[in-house]
């Protein structure tokens, strides 16, 4: 049947709409006042010196890992589990990702992995914050420090979350946004780098159009990368919402934690203390003999799931071929085989909410 209650669903308002056709009208499409303005008024959101915009999240990783001066013989420290343009974005630039398991709590990068792998070629790290809960960045900080390593925050899936009232964003040397069609805030696609260092924000401007030092003069390698004036006219429209919305979600997230947790077999997501979870993803774990039941019963029943992510990044056939090892990482290897994502954006209504909670219990409180 088609699915009444969807996975995941964009916003759109008219807001949104009359802001794409002001800029439509006002024949500016490329870089101009709306763009300038999202990364101003961004920047200031996040709590950075700076931001960037660009045409999507993969490309913001790959434009900060080159700012960051990351090179061909360099490593960089990934978690096993996240989505693939993590580690994509490394081999793009030429360098070697090493992957790191991860804390079977928030489903983040684990310092004590990240520990030990480094080594003499290691350059950087990158801690992802799943899900929309932050990795521990008070402990990767210390590791960097003391390795003299950067920092790379990959927030694709994290915009507004906080540490001790700190954004995700704000704290490493360099942080890469995405702004897909089904994060927390949209433009459809495009990305944003955050940082409050001025050499890396001004190798991130040249980088972003074809290396210029002025108009048709270049000192280095670029390319063209700008983000349109619709998806910034968008965006600036959508990160006035995005607090409420985050709430709505970790509402949502509530009622969830509430409905569901007299249900042995699952393992609901945590939010540790002084962190704020935006909940991208409600990402419940369920036993793996029961996974594929229960999306088979949810799919019956109009409710999308997804899983987020069903391999380790070393499974993949292009990872394995590369040289990779098979058995590393027994943490994300058990998490991907038991991880479920069920509805939690704002459009949900109470009633959806319910009908959600309920045909889940119904499948474990049946017997099936």
């Amino acid at each position: 049947m088609s699915m009444k209650i969807p996975i995941s669903k964009p916003i759109i308002g008219e807001e949104e709409i009359q802001a794409v056709v002001n800029v439509l009208k006002s024949g500016m499409l490329t870089r101009g006042k709306e763009t300038e303005s999202f990364e101003r008024e961004f920047a200031s959101y996040i709590g950075s010196k700076y931001a960037v915009s660009v045409m999507n999240g993969t490309i913001a990783l790959e434009v900060s890992l080159k700012a960051l001066g990351v090179r061909s013989g360099d490593e960089v420290i990934v978690p096993d589990f996240t989505f693939i343009a993590t580690a994509s974005a490394v081999i793009n630039v030429g360098a070697r990702p090493v992957f790191a398991d991860i804390d079977e709590k928030t489903y983040c990068i684990d310092p004590e992995s990240v520990n030990e792998l480094i080594n003499g070629r290691t350059r950087a790290i990158i801690p992802v914050h799943l899900f929309g809960h932050p990795a521990d960045m008070k402990a990767i900080g210390e590791i960097a420090e003391d390795n003299r390593l950067l920092i790379l925050e990959d927030s694709a899936q994290a915009h507004g979350a906080e540490i001790e009232g700190v954004k995700v964003g704000s704290i490493g040397h360099a942080s890469a946004f995405s702004f897909y069609a089904t994060k927390n805030m949209m433009t459809g696609e495009g990305g944003m780098v955050t940082t409050s260092i001025e050499s890396i924000h001004e190798l991130l401007v040249k980088l972003r159009k074809h290396g210029e030092t002025k108009r048709y003069l270049s000192d280095m390698i670029g390319s063209n990368l700008f983000m349109t004036e619709m998806q910034a006219a968008i965006g600036r429209v959508q990160l006035r919402k995005l607090d409420k919305w985050n709430e709505v979600r970790r509402n949502n997230a509530r009622f969830y934690m509430e409905k569901l947790s007299a249900i042995k077999e699952i393992i609901l997501p945590k939010e540790l203390p002084g962190y704020k979870h935006v909940y991208h993803q409600f990402v419940i774990r369920v036993p793996a003999e029961d996974r594929d039941k229960l999306m088979e019963h949810l799919a019956k029943k109009g409710v999308g799931t997804a899983i987020h992510y069903p391999y380790p990044i070393h499974d993949h056939p292009v990872y394995r071929a590369l040289g990779y090892p098979e058995n590393i990482n027994p943490i994300s290897k058990q998490i991907s085989k038991e991880v479920l994502s069920i509805p939690v954006h704002p459009l949900l209504t109470k009633n959806d909410l319910e009908y959600v909670a309920d045909s889940i219990l119904e499948y474990f409180n049946s017997g099936t």
